[in-house]
């Protein structure tokens, strides 16, 4: 099959376009005829590489995934072949405590898709039966490649860690990541007032289209002092935070008494330090988060199925096109998600 794949870490130029074999379902596993796929920065990460990764070489990137099923296992009954659905990228083993209760991202063996073994970028992928959902009727194939991994992180950053409720205020850095613009969506629709972040006035006007009620555009201002101003100096109930380094102080900052910070992510940096005494004299909490539960995943369907929730889709470039993408992802020019198509 054709793919995408690197055989070194890097930046995008290590990213090649190579044939390699065709994937087998193994019992309990669906193989699917990828027709879209969705970059995120983990894609980005995954190529750079860090200390103590370990892959396969040569890598396959790519978590969201949508397509058809052109293939079954011999235990998989109940998916017919030509089925039209979108991949859960997280993985589980299933039957552990944590999976059976309904934390599956607690999970010892829990894994992503694209970062851990073979993702997207390529013409077929195999995942276990477990990982698959419908895909919306509503969406094409490339709308719905935005939806897992952005959505399933938003809204278990914002509800099943930050405890997001009604009537509060929440500060989302960057609107115009994937993630961001997820998030703007759901903190909106729980109720929340949402302030966004971006650096142009183009995204700010597509984040206050998303249903943003206040907007900072954090490289021409100071954010912290906007929030202020914005709050009569009351802050945020919480701060959705994946920037990282460049935005951390201001934004442990931005937090009130009882204030909750949620971050899944460093895309400036990971070294970061905190006051301690403020961190017990303010009673704040700081929240790590990663992926989500998969039924999570089919809550955030339903809302798109009822058209509560909307995919953000920046633009489709073809496979062969993927160290394009990671450029525009990189260099911060897009709103949303990029889509590749084989």
């Amino acid at each position: 099959m054709k793919a995408i794949a690197f055989r070194k870490h890097g930046g995008p130029e290590v990213l090649e376009l190579m044939e390699l074999p065709t994937p087998q379902p193994r019992a309990k596993e669906v193989r699917v005829k990828v027709k879209a796929v969705a970059l995120n920065h983990l894609d980005l990460w995954v190529c750079q590489g860090w200390p103590g990764l370990k892959l396969e070489l040569p890598h396959v990137l790519g978590s969201d995934v949508a397509g058809v099923i052109d293939a079954v296992g011999a235990e998989v009954v109940d998916l017919p072949l030509g089925t039209e659905v979108l991949v859960n990228p997280g993985l589980s083993c299933g039957v552990c405590a944590k999976c059976l209760a309904g934390d599956d991202v607690l999970c010892r063996r829990y894994q992503i898709i694209g970062e851990d073994v073979a993702g997207g970028y390529a013409e077929f992928v195999c995942v276990p039966r477990q990982n698959i959902l419908l895909k919306p009727k509503r969406l094409s194939f490339e709308e719905a490649a935005c939806l897992p991994l952005t959505f399933l992180t938003a809204w278990h950053m914002l509800f099943a860690r930050a405890q997001l409720k009604a009537g509060e205020t929440v500060l989302i850095h960057a609107a115009g990541s994937g993630v961001g613009s997820a998030a703007v969506q759901l903190a909106k629709l729980a109720g929340a007032t949402v302030i966004a972040t971006a650096s142009t006035p183009v995204k700010l006007d597509k984040a206050k289209a998303l249903g943003a009620d206040h907007l900072i555009n954090y490289a021409e201002v100071d954010f912290l002092e906007e929030v202020k101003k914005l709050t009569s100096r009351k802050l945020v109930d919480v701060v959705f935070e994946h920037v990282g380094a460049s935005t951390w102080d201001k934004s442990i900052a931005c937090l009130p008494k009882g204030g909750r910070l949620v971050t899944c992510g460093a895309t400036t940096g990971h070294d970061v330090r905190i006051d301690l005494r403020t961190l017990f004299f303010k009673s704040i909490s700081l929240l790590g988060s990663t992926m989500g539960s998969k039924s999570e995943l089919f809550q955030v369907l339903e809302l798109v199925e009822q058209g509560r929730l909307l995919p953000v889709l920046d633009r489709v470039l073809p496979l062969e096109r993927a160290a394009e993408a990671h450029g525009l992802l990189a260099d911060r020019k897009t709103f949303g998600n990029v889509v590749l198509t084989p």
